[in-house]
Protein backbone atom coordinates (compact mmCIF):
# COMPACT_ATOMS: atom_id res chain seq x y z
CA UNK A 1 0.00 0.00 0.00
CA UNK A 2 1.53 3.51 -1.35
CA UNK A 3 1.94 6.17 1.52
CA UNK A 4 1.66 9.34 1.41
CA UNK A 5 3.74 11.79 3.38
CA UNK A 6 0.89 12.77 5.85
CA UNK A 7 0.75 9.23 6.73
CA UNK A 8 4.47 9.20 7.64
CA UNK A 9 4.15 12.25 9.42
CA UNK A 10 1.36 10.60 11.21
CA UNK A 11 3.20 7.76 12.65
CA UNK A 12 5.76 10.25 14.38
CA UNK A 13 3.39 12.13 16.00
CA UNK A 14 0.37 10.24 16.74
CA UNK A 15 1.86 8.28 20.01
CA UNK A 16 2.29 11.74 21.57
CA UNK A 17 -0.28 13.42 23.47
CA UNK A 18 -1.34 16.71 20.52
CA UNK A 19 1.30 19.83 21.39
CA UNK A 20 -0.91 23.14 21.08
CA UNK A 21 2.82 25.18 20.48
CA UNK A 22 4.82 23.62 18.13
CA UNK A 23 7.49 23.82 15.27
CA UNK A 24 6.97 20.48 13.93
CA UNK A 25 5.01 21.40 10.69
CA UNK A 26 5.34 20.31 6.92
CA UNK A 27 7.02 23.40 5.92
CA UNK A 28 7.22 22.48 2.24
CA UNK A 29 5.51 20.28 0.17
CA UNK A 30 2.07 18.63 -0.68
CA UNK A 31 0.94 16.37 2.22
CA UNK A 32 -1.55 14.11 -0.31
CA UNK A 33 2.31 13.27 -2.21
CA UNK A 34 3.18 9.56 -2.25
CA UNK A 35 6.81 8.62 -0.69
CA UNK A 36 8.95 6.62 -2.32
CA UNK A 37 12.14 8.02 -0.78
CA UNK A 38 12.79 9.71 2.90
CA UNK A 39 15.78 11.21 4.07
CA UNK A 40 16.74 12.35 7.27
CA UNK A 41 18.86 14.88 9.00
CA UNK A 42 19.90 16.74 11.77
CA UNK A 43 19.80 19.86 10.28
CA UNK A 44 18.12 20.89 6.82
CA UNK A 45 21.31 22.50 5.22
CA UNK A 46 21.65 23.87 1.91
CA UNK A 47 23.48 21.07 0.81
CA UNK A 48 21.62 18.10 2.29
CA UNK A 49 18.66 20.02 0.40
CA UNK A 50 20.47 19.84 -2.86
CA UNK A 51 21.58 16.14 -2.42
CA UNK A 52 17.71 15.39 -1.46
CA UNK A 53 16.90 17.34 -5.33
CA UNK A 54 19.68 15.21 -6.97
CA UNK A 55 17.87 11.84 -5.62
CA UNK A 56 14.53 12.64 -5.94
CA UNK A 57 13.78 12.63 -2.44
CA UNK A 58 10.10 13.01 -1.56
CA UNK A 59 10.42 13.74 2.18
CA UNK A 60 13.12 15.48 4.00
CA UNK A 61 12.71 14.85 7.86
CA UNK A 62 14.73 17.23 9.96
CA UNK A 63 15.65 17.92 13.67
CA UNK A 64 16.34 21.33 13.90
CA UNK A 65 14.84 24.38 11.84
CA UNK A 66 15.61 25.73 8.43
CA UNK A 67 16.51 29.07 9.14
CA UNK A 68 19.19 30.12 11.77
CA UNK A 69 16.44 30.11 14.44
CA UNK A 70 14.06 27.61 16.60
CA UNK A 71 11.59 29.30 15.47
CA UNK A 72 11.25 31.35 11.72
CA UNK A 73 11.03 34.90 12.72
CA UNK A 74 11.48 37.73 10.39
CA UNK A 75 14.98 38.54 10.52
CA UNK A 76 15.70 34.36 10.61
CA UNK A 77 13.80 34.49 7.27
CA UNK A 78 13.85 37.89 5.53
CA UNK A 79 17.71 37.83 4.58
CA UNK A 80 19.83 37.15 1.06
CA UNK A 81 21.18 33.62 2.36
CA UNK A 82 17.39 32.67 3.21
CA UNK A 83 15.65 33.58 -0.07
CA UNK A 84 18.18 31.61 -1.66
CA UNK A 85 17.45 28.45 0.11
CA UNK A 86 13.83 29.51 -0.08
CA UNK A 87 14.32 29.18 -3.65
CA UNK A 88 15.70 26.54 -4.09
CA UNK A 89 13.20 24.19 -1.67
CA UNK A 90 10.62 25.79 -4.14
CA UNK A 91 12.40 24.41 -7.34
CA UNK A 92 13.38 21.01 -6.18
CA UNK A 93 9.62 20.23 -4.60
CA UNK A 94 11.25 19.11 -1.71
CA UNK A 95 8.72 18.03 1.13
CA UNK A 96 10.39 18.94 4.54
CA UNK A 97 8.95 18.15 8.04
CA UNK A 98 10.27 18.85 11.25
CA UNK A 99 10.39 16.25 13.92
CA UNK A 100 11.77 18.46 17.02
CA UNK A 101 9.38 18.53 19.82
CA UNK A 102 7.36 15.54 19.26
CA UNK A 103 10.71 13.66 19.11
CA UNK A 104 11.75 14.98 22.73
CA UNK A 105 9.03 13.90 24.23
CA UNK A 106 9.34 10.42 23.73
CA UNK A 107 10.11 8.06 26.45
CA UNK A 108 13.31 7.00 26.21
CA UNK A 109 13.37 10.23 24.27
CA UNK A 110 15.08 8.70 20.46
CA UNK A 111 17.45 11.63 20.10
CA UNK A 112 19.20 10.09 23.57
CA UNK A 113 18.33 6.63 22.62
CA UNK A 114 20.77 7.19 19.77
CA UNK A 115 23.79 8.62 21.47
CA UNK A 116 23.81 5.75 24.05
CA UNK A 117 23.85 3.06 21.48
CA UNK A 118 26.14 4.84 19.33
CA UNK A 119 28.50 5.00 22.33
CA UNK A 120 27.23 1.22 23.51
CA UNK A 121 26.10 2.49 26.71
CA UNK A 122 22.10 0.94 26.15
CA UNK A 123 23.29 -2.23 29.01
CA UNK A 124 24.59 0.43 31.62
CA UNK A 125 21.55 2.66 31.78
CA UNK A 126 20.08 3.33 35.08
CA UNK A 127 17.32 5.09 34.49
CA UNK A 128 15.68 7.03 32.03
CA UNK A 129 14.15 10.42 33.58
CA UNK A 130 12.06 13.40 31.54
CA UNK A 131 15.42 15.58 30.52
CA UNK A 132 18.13 13.38 31.33
CA UNK A 133 19.55 9.77 31.15
CA UNK A 134 21.69 8.12 33.85
CA UNK A 135 24.09 5.86 33.39
CA UNK A 136 26.46 3.76 35.24
CA UNK A 137 29.75 2.58 33.78
CA UNK A 138 32.60 0.90 34.75
CA UNK A 139 35.59 3.40 36.58
CA UNK A 140 36.83 5.45 34.74
CA UNK A 141 38.68 8.82 35.18
CA UNK A 142 36.52 12.23 33.06
CA UNK A 143 39.91 12.03 30.64
CA UNK A 144 39.25 8.62 29.81
CA UNK A 145 35.68 9.39 29.15
CA UNK A 146 36.23 12.22 26.61
CA UNK A 147 38.92 10.28 24.67
CA UNK A 148 36.07 7.34 24.20
CA UNK A 149 33.39 10.12 23.48
CA UNK A 150 35.51 11.58 20.41
CA UNK A 151 36.41 8.19 19.58
CA UNK A 152 32.99 6.78 19.27
CA UNK A 153 31.41 10.42 18.27
CA UNK A 154 34.47 10.74 15.62
CA UNK A 155 34.77 14.27 16.61
CA UNK A 156 38.31 15.82 17.22
CA UNK A 157 37.27 18.09 20.75
CA UNK A 158 34.72 18.03 23.72
CA UNK A 159 35.22 20.92 26.12
CA UNK A 160 35.04 20.71 30.00
CA UNK A 161 34.98 22.06 33.12
CA UNK A 162 36.27 20.14 36.61
CA UNK A 163 39.14 17.60 37.11
CA UNK A 164 40.37 15.19 34.15
CA UNK A 165 41.71 12.12 36.98
CA UNK A 166 38.31 12.42 38.62
CA UNK A 167 37.04 8.48 39.12
CA UNK A 168 33.37 8.21 37.35
CA UNK A 169 31.10 5.82 37.31
CA UNK A 170 27.83 7.37 37.84
CA UNK A 171 26.90 9.65 34.98
CA UNK A 172 24.02 11.88 33.66
CA UNK A 173 24.04 12.96 30.12
CA UNK A 174 21.77 15.53 28.66
CA UNK A 175 21.59 16.07 24.91
CA UNK A 176 21.06 19.13 22.90
CA UNK A 177 20.33 22.58 24.64
CA UNK A 178 19.48 21.37 28.01
CA UNK A 179 23.01 22.03 29.92
CA UNK A 180 21.92 24.79 31.93
CA UNK A 181 21.49 24.43 36.06
CA UNK A 182 18.29 23.48 35.75
CA UNK A 183 18.85 20.21 34.64
CA UNK A 184 22.50 19.89 35.92
CA UNK A 185 21.95 20.60 39.31
CA UNK A 186 19.63 18.24 40.25
CA UNK A 187 21.68 15.30 38.01
CA UNK A 188 24.77 16.62 40.71
CA UNK A 189 22.46 17.07 43.99
CA UNK A 190 19.82 14.52 43.86
CA UNK A 191 20.97 11.84 41.71
CA UNK A 192 24.62 12.20 43.05
CA UNK A 193 26.10 11.62 39.35
CA UNK A 194 30.13 11.92 39.24
CA UNK A 195 30.10 13.98 35.81
CA UNK A 196 27.70 15.25 33.56
CA UNK A 197 27.87 15.37 29.79
CA UNK A 198 25.90 17.72 27.67
CA UNK A 199 25.33 19.16 24.47
CA UNK A 200 25.38 22.58 24.98
CA UNK A 201 24.03 25.36 27.49
CA UNK A 202 24.75 28.79 28.65
CA UNK A 203 28.28 29.48 29.69
CA UNK A 204 27.51 31.49 33.03
CA UNK A 205 25.10 28.75 34.22
CA UNK A 206 26.56 25.25 34.93
CA UNK A 207 30.33 25.70 34.20
CA UNK A 208 30.05 28.20 37.15
CA UNK A 209 28.39 26.17 39.67
CA UNK A 210 31.40 24.09 38.84
CA UNK A 211 33.71 26.58 39.32
CA UNK A 212 32.36 27.22 43.01
CA UNK A 213 31.58 23.54 43.54
CA UNK A 214 35.74 22.91 43.49
CA UNK A 215 36.82 26.06 44.88
CA UNK A 216 34.67 24.61 48.10
CA UNK A 217 36.30 21.16 47.95
CA UNK A 218 32.81 19.58 46.17
CA UNK A 219 34.35 17.29 43.45
CA UNK A 220 32.29 18.75 40.11
CA UNK A 221 32.85 17.51 36.23
CA UNK A 222 31.51 18.41 33.13
CA UNK A 223 32.15 17.61 29.36
CA UNK A 224 30.31 19.44 26.76
CA UNK A 225 29.77 17.82 23.72
CA UNK A 226 28.08 20.63 21.15
CA UNK A 227 24.59 20.88 20.17
CA UNK A 228 24.90 18.38 16.90
CA UNK A 229 27.29 16.22 18.57
CA UNK A 230 24.75 15.23 21.50
CA UNK A 231 21.97 14.90 19.03
CA UNK A 232 22.98 13.72 15.73
CA UNK A 233 22.94 10.30 16.33
CA UNK A 234 19.57 10.33 17.48
CA UNK A 235 18.39 11.11 13.66
CA UNK A 236 20.47 8.08 12.60
CA UNK A 237 18.52 6.12 15.20
CA UNK A 238 15.73 7.66 13.44
CA UNK A 239 16.51 6.54 10.09
CA UNK A 240 17.40 3.01 11.24
CA UNK A 241 14.13 2.50 12.93
CA UNK A 242 11.86 3.86 9.74
CA UNK A 243 13.89 2.16 7.47
CA UNK A 244 13.18 -1.29 9.39
CA UNK A 245 8.64 0.18 9.65
CA UNK A 246 8.82 0.96 6.13
CA UNK A 247 10.68 -1.53 4.16
CA UNK A 248 9.61 -0.54 1.02
CA UNK A 249 10.26 3.30 1.18
CA UNK A 250 14.17 3.77 0.45
CA UNK A 251 15.58 5.88 3.74
CA UNK A 252 18.47 8.00 3.91
CA UNK A 253 20.27 9.43 6.93
CA UNK A 254 21.95 11.78 5.58
CA UNK A 255 24.97 13.63 7.90
CA UNK A 256 25.10 17.12 8.56
CA UNK A 257 28.64 17.46 10.39
CA UNK A 258 30.03 20.18 12.68
CA UNK A 259 30.55 23.75 10.82
CA UNK A 260 32.75 24.88 13.83
CA UNK A 261 36.50 24.35 14.16
CA UNK A 262 39.01 24.77 16.59
CA UNK A 263 41.65 26.72 15.08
Amino acid sequence: MDLNIQDIISVLINPIQEIDDTVDILHYGNSNKTVKKIAVSFMPTHEIIERCAQLDVDLLITHEGLFYSHTDNHIAIENAVAWKKQKLIKESGLAIFRFHDYMHRYQPDPIMQGLLTLLKWDQHVKEHNTYSTVVELPTMSVEQIMTYLKEMLNISYVRFAGDLSTQCTKVGLLVGYRGGISHSIPLFEEEQVDLVIYGEGPEWETPEYVRDAISQGVNRSIIMLGHLESEEAGMRYLAEQLSNQFPDIAVKFMATGSQIKVN
